[in-house]
């Protein structure tokens, strides 16, 4: 029997047996497809979006590119020239849905506009691919809630790109976000926590990333298939300024400067709040009203917790003097600045954080749960997501982190599962 017919024979007892689908949705795909895979072999990754952050990835150690994929057939070109003499054997793809049934792939890189990811990654998902998603995680609660499931369901690994919960300076705080936990849980500071987000505590929120009102239809370039990459958002004539370096200013695609950073900025907060498994009970704005189609400016986004503490996004830049962190008892400012006396000599009788798996090949071939994953990551992206959703509304909100719903809002809850241009579903 030849290696095709083994493979096809194996594929049919897989969709035959219930016990053989369980063991598939746990068992990486390369001990099931392709024979035994060791720890120190390469995995392979599919790159969907090869704009300027899909190539960015194209090297991580312990894996290679074997397959790129973009709407946009001069992003193609860019994505094998990048690769130079790697690209060959490269194969290239249009529609994401034949990348990710392609055998001899274990990891599938979601570096798509954020309208995309989640539909992307759970699609990967269900197909027995692990997957690296670029922040934010997903463009709706909603979104969310289906990729965390699709993700459990089928056993897969899940990264979000966000690392500063468990490397590099985080900002202006001068350290790792490590030495913060710490100070958190010694409760040194006190409780409940206020957190200031703001360029005087060392945070850009890049309003820069607004969108244009007055947008005139233009041809699309023969280059770009503009109906793919609008996907599931609602069809809004052709303007250069939605797509590509510029789409983050379009409430279709993204979120302005929020849905840019605050993953990046409140993941961390999460974390060492201990706040993984939960999420505000009430978000207020302070901000211009809103163009129902570009994302604007806004002064301060302020959320609660159940217990009282607090996470501040200065927009405006207004909160000149506020702490990183202010608590009963004391205070941290950038540069792990502190008004507690002794405070290095007092933390070091606490315990360091626990330790987090944060090589995701690592996690990938030991089927370990990676640091930022499809549980957490879904918590801070509905951060995000619920001021959004706040700022495009223009009223503050009341969220239940359980049932993850906004209460006696019916018009914020339709927010939640946006509607999607057909085909497309998650």
């Amino acid at each position: 029997m030849g290696k095709k017919e083994i493979h096809s024979s194996r594929r049919s007892f897989l969709r035959n047996s219930v016990g053989a689908l369980a063991a598939f949705t746990i068992v990486p795909r390369h001990v099931l497809g392709r024979g035994y895979l060791a720890p120190s072999d390469t995995l392979t990754k599919a790159v969907i979006g090869t704009g300027g952050m899909g190539r960015g990835h194209f090297e991580y150690a312990g894996t290679k590119v074997v397959a790129i994929c973009d709407v946009d057939k001069s992003h193609i070109q860019k994505g094998l020239d990048a690769l130079g003499e790697k690209a060959r054997g490269v194969k290239t793809f249009s529609d994401y849905r034949e990348v990710i049934q392609l055998p001899e792939v274990d990891i599938v890189h979601v570096a798509t506009p954020p309208h995309w990811h989640g539909i992307i990654a759970a699609d990967a998902a269900r197909a027995g691919k692990d997957i690296w998603c670029e922040k934010p995680m997903t463009a709706t609660i909603g979104e969310g809630k289906r990729l965390v499931e699709a993700v459990q369901q089928h056993g897969r690994i899940f990264r979000l790109n966000t690392w500063f919960r468990f490397s590099d300076r985080f900002y202006g705080m001068g350290t790792t976000v490590e030495p913060i936990k710490k100070l958190v849980d010694s409760g040194l500071l006190g409780w409940p926590l206020k957190v200031t987000v703001s360029k005087h505590t060392g945070f850009d929120w890049k309003f820069y990333w607004v969108g244009k009102t007055n947008l005139e239809q233009q041809s699309v370039p023969k280059e770009l298939d503009y109906d793919m990459w609008l996907g599931p958002a609602p069809y809004k004539p052709y303007n250069p300024h939605r797509v590509h370096g510029t789409f983050r200013g379009y409430w279709d695609y993204d979120g302005g400067g929020l849905g840019d950073m605050g993953q990046h900025y409140l993941d961390p907060v999460q974390y060492f709040l201990g706040k993984d498994d939960t999420s505000p009970v009430k978000v207020e704005i302070d901000a211009p009203q809103q163009h129902f189609d570009a994302v604007g400016t806004w002064r301060k986004i302020t959320y609660t917790y159940a217990d009282g503490c607090q996470i501040i996004l200065d927009g405006a830049g207004t909160e000149t003097k506020a702490a990183y962190i202010e608590g009963p008892k004391g205070k941290l400012y950038p540069g792990f600045k502190s008004d507690i006396p002794d405070l290095e000599k007092k933390l070091a009788a606490f315990p360091d954080p626990a330790p987090q798996v944060t090589d995701f090949v690592g996690a990938v071939k030991n089927r370990q749960k990676f640091a930022l994953n499809e549980e957490n990551g879904h918590r801070s992206a509905t951060i995000v997501n619920m001021g959004k959703i706040a700022l495009q509304l223009g009223r503050d909100l009341q969220f239940d982190p359980v049932k993850q719903e906004f209460i006696n809002d019916e018009g914020a809850n339709r927010l939640i599962f946006q509607p999607m241009r057909g085909p497309w579903t998650i």
